[in-house]
């Protein structure tokens, strides 16, 4: 008898199912035809009718002439079971939803029970459907302990199928999570999930770490953690939006050229923003929003290799809010263009280079997506959570040698967490060492006022925007945690806000001195980044937002919201050692600011943009453009050794402030350097924590800053300004930034010779400085 041959068919789908329990199959179908009958679809004798007449037809298509005389009895019994069960599953598949059948299914399972050595001899979980694996599960759950500890081994080997079909394939993932899930955690999930396909590695992480605190960690923390209402959109469906759209021909945009791929990621976006959803999908989106509510909604991206074991694609990805203020029709299509957003997102350069890069290239990276209500409070017109940031579980970079490098730090916000996570303007967050929480990355009242938050990322529930705001206009005299956040700056000093503002007079300065001092944050936030490292065996980072609490003994009180949670990207670590002494002019640049730890030998190039040729640029556009030149340079010269060095913040948002590269300009070098002092531009404060730094450091590119004010620098002036520009030689066509970016070739300065360059965090001091290629 032919079978459908689409995947997709309702009838294939119960076939599939059915096939799993040959000892069952009669009794199912028998519920199947008695549900028919009950609901009016078709009565006993039509069914019967229909069957015999089928069964005819088929004995003339084998070319029987006498349909009575030609058979046995036996063999017409068998072929009218056959014919019964046939049109038995098509007249049911096109006449009733799977849900009908899931349920009489579910319910025959359990009748039977999980003790049937016949359905545990004929069951196997990795061909099974998924309903099938959670119903027999839960079977064994309900067994008394002595006769569950006999079907031990199949409770796991279904929770495992499980983790691997609905979470992640990841095996380093699984490994950690099959001792962690439990079966419910395993049905919460599924009953949160639309679409078919994984929930994806952000939403993995995030669901793990909760486990793991909850299970494990102090009463104080376990009691006090949580996630946001989280809803997850299954891998699958991105295929299912492409092909509903006719937009299968982007799925090999990642073996194009690299040019390629920049030149026609506009018109992705656009495409994608024009698509639409498959009906389904859309009722079950419509579902959820009714569940939510008028919450405001963060959409984001949970690829199936995002937030991996060596691979976190920190910031790759897009994430969208949506303020879910409109009409239910305005809410449902502001969701689904952000849904779309994401699905172009997985297609932009920098993501696609990075996984060339990273040897990901051939994995078939589909998108989950994870929305989640945002979490927060509204005061007044605005929606925010009271503070938001992300931890790492070690502290890469110390800026006092009293930091304990395996205590961790955070980067703290008010508002959103977007500010905690990328480099916004010239607008910072507060750095806190998790073993020193009150030292300060900046020492003098001055520096403390100009590298802290200015602006917060809030949700406008008035006009349905994100938006970001200076502090003041959303934070006042009123704000019933201002004291938490917030200090004032007057006569050059800044001193804590003891009562509501009132008559104090002076500056509000986003310090979140309260935050750290007066809640449990720092200690409890240590001791959960420890647990998390111990049980991932492997240091992690996890983006959170924190409810601050009433008042308790005292004390005001914090529950934490995990949003993600992952491994943290991390140098591997190597003996260095940094030469006693040097002639002078064998220096190329040494500086004391924050050093990591590690070596790059054998540099044979320098791409330096000297910083008064930057800064007199004409406009924001032409130091875009020649962040793009340096991208152009990237490539062409990736079986090169080189360093970057420039002015500013590499990799920032804002051109004023520093030269704004992506990944994707700058994925081949080895080391970036920043420039700062009187006449070279201001000095950044560290990124070390932002979604570009963790890039640098999975790909093992040094992040380094020279403070030419300071006093035990140095930068070798002759070397960058009086060595011949190659650039022309490398790049004829960018001729035209000849006086804004030069490339030094390190034998022309010095023969025969190439730039070592070393890094000792324990000793504060990294040095780049020149010796013969052939040592």
């Amino acid at each position: 008898m032919a079978l459908p041959l689409s995947s997709f068919d309702p009838t294939y789908r119960i076939y599939l199912a059915l096939a799993q329990y040959p000892l069952l199959r009669r009794r199912i179908r028998t519920r199947m035809r008695q549900e028919m009958f009950d609901r009016g679809i078709i009565t006993p004798a039509a069914m019967e009718e229909l069957v015999r007449q089928q069964a005819v037809n088929s004995q003339i298509r084998e070319g029987m002439q006498d349909v009575v005389g030609e058979e046995t009895e036996d063999d017409w019994k068998l072929r009218v079971d056959q014919v019964r069960e046939h049109l038995t599953d098509l007249h049911f598949a096109n006449n009733l939803p799977f849900k009908v059948f899931d349920d009489i299914l579910r319910q025959v399972l359990a009748e039977r029970g999980a003790e049937s050595e016949d359905l545990q001899r004929t069951f196997n979980p990795e061909l099974a459907p998924q309903e099938a694996l959670f119903e027999q599960a839960k079977m064994i759950a309900r067994l008394p302990l002595k006769e569950r500890a006999k079907h031990e081994a199949r409770e796991r080997e279904i929770k495992v199928v499980l983790i691997r079909s609905t979470i992640s394939d990841q095996l380093a993932y699984i490994n950690i999570a099959k001792e962690w899930f439990t079966l419910d955690d395993l049905l919460a999930i599924r009953h949160h999930k639309i679409g078919k396909g994984k929930i994806g590695g952000k939403a993995a992480g995030m669901l793990l770490a909760l486990r793991i605190l909850q299970r494990v960690a102090e009463k104080d923390i376990a009691q006090n953690v949580t996630i946001p209402e989280s809803y997850f959109l299954g891998a699958d469906v991105m295929y299912a939006f492409m092909a509903h759209n006719n937009m299968i021909h982007w799925a090999d945009q990642k073996y194009k050229d690299e040019d390629q791929i920049r030149d026609e990621y506009a018109t992705i976006q656009k495409e994608y923003a024009a698509g639409s959803f498959p009906e389904d999908i859309q009722a079950e989106l419509a579902e959820m929003l009714d569940k939510v509510g008028n919450s405001p909604i963060i959409v984001r991206s949970s690829s199936l290799l995002e937030d991996n074991f060596g691979s976190s694609f920190a910031g790759k990805y897009d994430s969208v809010f949506c303020p879910n203020q409109g009409t239910q029709q305005e809410n449902l299509q502001a969701l689904m263009q952000a849904i779309a957003a994401v699905y172009a997102s997985g297609l932009n350069p920098d993501a696609l280079l990075y996984r060339r890069a990273n040897g990901l290239q051939d994995y078939d990276e589909r998108l989950a997506v994870l929305m989640q209500v945002v979490q927060g409070e509204a005061y007044g017109r605005y929606y925010f959570p009271h503070l938001a940031g992300v931890a790492f579980s070690r502290n890469l970079f110390r800026w006092s040698p009293k930091i304990k490098r395996d205590s961790g730090f955070v980067r703290l916000v008010t508002g959103l967490g977007t500010h905690a996570v990328e480099q916004i303007g010239n607008d910072y967050p507060r750095l806190v060492a998790l073993s020193h929480p009150e030292l300060r990355a900046n020492a003098n009242i001055k520096s403390l006022v100009a590298y802290s938050q200015h602006k917060m990322d809030v949700v406008d529930l008035d006009d349905n925007q994100f938006k970001t705001l200076p502090v003041g206009d959303v934070l006042d005299a009123g704000y019933p945690h201002l004291r938490l956040l917030a200090s004032v700056y007057k006569d050059g000093d800044l001193r804590p806000i003891r009562t509501r503002l009132g008559g104090q007079s002076g500056e509000l300065v986003v310090t979140l001195d309260g935050a750290i001092t007066a809640t449990p944050l720092a200690e409890r936030m240590g001791r959960a980044l420890k647990y998390l490292e111990q049980h991932y065996k492997s240091p992690v980072d996890m983006e959170f937002t924190v409810q601050l609490r009433p008042e308790k003994d005292g004390k005001t009180d914090i529950k934490m919201f995990i949003l993600q949670c992952r491994p943290q990207s991390h140098l591997q670590e190597e003996a260095v050692e940094l030469p006693e002494r040097l002639p002078p002019e064998s220096v190329v640049f040494a500086t004391s600011r924050m050093a990591p730890h590690g070596r790059v030998g054998g540099v044979r190039y320098v791409l330096f943009a000297p910083p008064e040729g930057y800064y007199s640029l004409p406009s924001v556009e032409a130091r875009r453009e020649l962040a793009r030149a340096i991208g152009r340079l990237n490539k062409l010269m990736e079986t090169e050794s080189f360093i970057c060095v420039g002015p500013g913040r590499w990799g920032t948002a804002s051109p004023d402030l520093g030269i704004s590269v992506s990944y994707a300009d700058i994925y081949n070098t080895d080391a970036l350097v920043e420039l700062s002092g009187e006449g070279v531009g201001p000095e950044p404060e560290p990124s070390y924590g932002t979604h570009f730094f963790q890039d640098l450091i999975e790909s093992r590119i040094f992040p380094l800053a020279v403070h030419l004010d300071d006093d035990d620098a140095s930068f070798n002036r002759a070397f960058f300004y009086d060595t011949p520009n190659r650039l022309k030689t490398w790049a004829p066509e960018l001729a035209e930034w000849q006086n804004t970016l030069r490339v030094i070739s390190v034998d022309d300065f010095a023969r025969g010779q190439v730039i070592e360059l070393i890094m000792d965090s324990e000793a504060g001091r990294s040095l780049a400085f020149l010796k013969p290629e052939d040592e």
